[in-house]
């Protein structure tokens, strides 16, 4: 959410980021917003009067009471009941208000970087860099779910049974690749000095409503029935909430933590062959990050947090690529975003597998998380990263570490969380 002032002053420049967003249809929120502002401010302006003249008035009544003038302070009580009626009737409208222009104001998009690439959709996004070669066997690379039944290291069809699709069993050497990535990736952030913390994995709504836009919402998240708690989705979410309502200390920032937990997403949209198996899936495991900074500082922090994950999967031998989200495919809370993509063998294309977001003051004053210090007051600037996802990213060390006879190498970084492996071998 952007600071009220921005529309109330620069009413065109919210306009023109609208447009670079191709949200045309969100135009009309602005005037609406001026115009209930002017109402609210108004609203305030008279409430303010009434109270003070309630305050006034009652001193009145002490004054003429003490001075036996009880008609007199009859006359007076008589006024404050008239305002404190009245002032009842403004305090409800102001209230009334306050909700119609929060409301609003959660739907305008937050102002996006200036280096931020104009375009429609992901299809414009724009490639930044490269890391690594990629490398095309010259035999044949299995699809994924192929792979791990040669290890016997997958079952979809028990899955189904029991919770449906988008559900999975891993076990075996796959499970233990499959944690072990996640154990490396918590020890690779600790190692950067980033503190960590396993958070709760349900929120709250007014925790959800703070971290991210309705759209994003309703996509992504699972409702507790009966309860006001949902599922998280990522556990930035839950580490962002950590400060909500919270007054920061300025010389205690940049906070930055590394979290792990599970994440449940309802994943709507196209289910291609390639974004089966353990792919695009209902249930899975992330190593995350975040970081609580001075406004001044959030891009080099930007910059700092994708880097991790460059060198991340530098480490086990898997190509990656940034990708610059364009205007069109930011979230609405978001100033600036990144894809990382690692290369796949068998499609011979990059895919997804992780994203870091630089979100500036709008979580944080939808969460009302506020910086004190000798640079005054106002609010932090929070990010966000994915260190690395399994089991999708499983599907990028399968195939980059795969050799002819169906046996998976295990780079030295991962050794130690593997028995000391080296490889791991089929066993059918």
């Amino acid at each position: 959410m952007i600071d009220i002032k921005l529309v109330r002053n620069n009413p065109d420049m919210v306009k023109e980021n609208m447009k670079k967003k191709f949200q045309e249809s969100k135009l009309p929120l602005v005037d609406e917003i001026l115009e209930l502002d002017i109402k609210r401010r108004d609203t305030t302006t008279e409430v303010d009067e009434l109270r003070a003249s309630r305050n006034t008035l009652s001193k009145q009544i002490g004054k003429l009471m003490a001075q036996g003038m009880k008609e007199e302070a009859e006359d007076i009580k008589a006024k404050v009941t008239a305002n404190a009626q009245k002032l009842a009737e403004l305090e409800d409208v102001k209230r009334e208000l306050d909700e119609k222009v929060t409301a609003i104001m959660m739907k305008i998009p937050n102002i996006i970087d200036d280096s931020v690439p104009i375009g429609k959709d992901d299809s414009e996004n724009v490639e930044i860099e490269k890391f690594g070669e990629p490398v095309v066997p010259d035999f044949e690379i299995p699809y994924h779910i192929d792979i791990m039944k040669t290890f016997s290291g997958v079952d979809l069809e028990s899955s189904a049974k029991v919770a449906g699709n988008g559900f999975y069993y891993l076990m075996g050497d796959i499970a233990r690749l499959h944690s072990a990535l996640l154990s490396y990736a918590r020890d690779f952030m600790i190692d950067k000095g980033f503190t960590y913390c396993i958070p709760p994995y349900m929120i709250r709504s007014d925790v959800v409503k703070g971290v991210m836009s309705f759209a994003e919402m309703d996509a992504m998240m699972y409702k507790i029935e009966g309860e006001d708690l949902y599922l998280i989705g990522t556990s930035e979410h839950s580490m962002i909430g950590k400060y909500i309502d919270s007054i920061v200390k300025e010389d205690t920032l940049p906070h930055t933590l590394t979290s792990y937990s599970p994440c449940f997403r309802k994943e709507k949209g196209a289910h291609g062959i390639e974004e089966r198996g353990v792919y695009r899936i209902h249930q899975f495991e992330k190593q995350e990050m975040i970081v609580l900074c001075m406004p001044e500082d959030s891009m080099e922090w930007y910059h700092k947090l994708w880097q991790s994950t460059v060198d991340y999967f530098k480490t086990l031998d898997i190509p990656v690529r940034t990708l610059e989200c364009c205007s069109g495919d930011l979230a609405d809370l978001k100033v600036k975003s990144v894809d990382i993509e690692a290369w796949s063998p068998r499609q011979q294309k990059y895919f997804e597998v992780g994203s870091c977001s630089n979100l500036g003051d709008a979580q944080a004053r939808r969460l009302k998380i506020r910086r004190h210090g000798d640079r005054g007051k106002g609010f932090v600037h929070t990010l966000n990263n994915t260190v690395v996802a399994p089991p999708r990213m499983l599907i990028a060390f399968l195939e980059n570490n795969l050799n002819a006879d169906g046996s998976v190498n295990i780079p030295e970084a991962l050794r130690m969380y593997m028995g000391n492996k080296e490889m791991i071998t089929p066993n059918k």
